[in-house]
């Protein structure tokens, strides 16, 4: 499965089709119509960081999250419905616009997306540690006290967020207001359905080496109501992904996901200040687009390239 760009290829920052109506350009997608029911998502090689988006491309990233995504959906459909059609990307666009789509592109049914993002932790990190070391909680779910950086919690938690807007931030909430937003019922069915699909996958991984640290979900409900797994799922994009190896708990294991150009950011100087984490950003130097470039490919490599057990 080729999960990157092949040698000599230019990075995509943005795809632009004129065969299709453009719905909506987001921090790394464009989402095109298809017909009433259905829709075109091309994964460009922007990066987004502290929901900012770089100016620069790292080379091959789309390709990368859209293989990742397929994998993982393939490989967790018995858990819930996702938003695949089965169709060929490419047989919808122009012949002059097939290679802009190859391997970067989903075609998907078209849903009513939840305004929530489900966010599953595992261990305590980032945002979790920080906030924990305040509260003693996380999103509101109260932890054990002792606990350290990276440690493993008891059970997986459920820890939603607001979707933010272009250039804002998201934010995290605690479960009553997950409820108010989106129902009692179906907070509950998010709830469930993201901790069975975040355990599940973290078993996978971590058979082959990989841990799970913490990820994030995104669904939406059909004509029929019925909850339906969208977007992508368990790529570096939306998860924090550790080497099993070098995990150690009370420190920050290397990531296999942009971790590393998130640390790059917060160590930057703006004009003899820190970045403030509005657009823009500032220009990623060549040495930190290669290496976010080759650690989504490792990791793509590791979980996708190995047999199952």
């Amino acid at each position: 499965m080729e999960a990157s760009a092949a040698p000599g290829e230019a990075p995509l920052y943005e795809s632009r089709l004129h065969s299709l109506p453009l719905i909506a350009r987001g921090k790394v997608r464009e989402n095109y119509a298809v017909g009433s029911d259905r829709m075109l998502m091309v994964a460009s090689d922007r990066l987004s960081a502290f929901d900012v988006v770089m100016t620069e491309p790292i080379p091959g990233k789309g390709r990368v999250l859209t293989q990742m995504a397929l994998w993982w959906f393939a490989k967790l459909a018995h858990v819930v419905p996702n938003h695949l059609t089965g169709d060929d990307p490419e047989s919808v666009v122009a012949d002059d616009e097939r290679e802009q789509v190859r391997g970067r592109s989903m075609l998907v049914k078209k849903l009513k997306p939840l305004p929530i993002e489900a966010v599953v932790r595992g261990y305590l990190a980032g945002s979790g540690w920080k906030e924990y070391q305040q509260s003693g909680s996380v999103c509101g779910v109260p932890l054990s006290p002792g606990l350290r950086n990276a440690s493993r919690l008891p059970v997986p938690i459920f820890t939603p967020a607001t979707k933010a807007e272009m250039g804002e931030h998201d934010e995290n909430i605690d479960f009553e207001r997950a409820e108010e937003t989106i129902g009692a019922e179906l907070a509950a069915r998010v709830r469930d359905t993201a901790i069975r699909l975040y355990s599940e996958a973290a078993q996978i991984a971590l058979a082959k080496g990989i841990i799970i640290a913490d990820t994030k979900f995104e669904f939406g409900l059909d004509d029929a109501g019925t909850l339906t797994l969208m977007d992508e799922v368990l790529t570096p994009d939306s998860s924090r992904f550790w080497p099993a190896d070098r995990y150690v708990e009370g420190s920050n294991p290397p990531s296999f996901d942009k971790q590393f150009v998130r640390d790059w950011l917060e160590s930057v100087r703006v004009d003899g200040q820190p970045w403030n984490k509005r657009a823009p950003a500032p220009v990623l130097p060549e040495e930190v687009i290669a290496q976010t470039a080759e650690t989504y490919r490792a990791v793509a490599g590791i979980l996708m390239n190995q047999a199952s057990s």
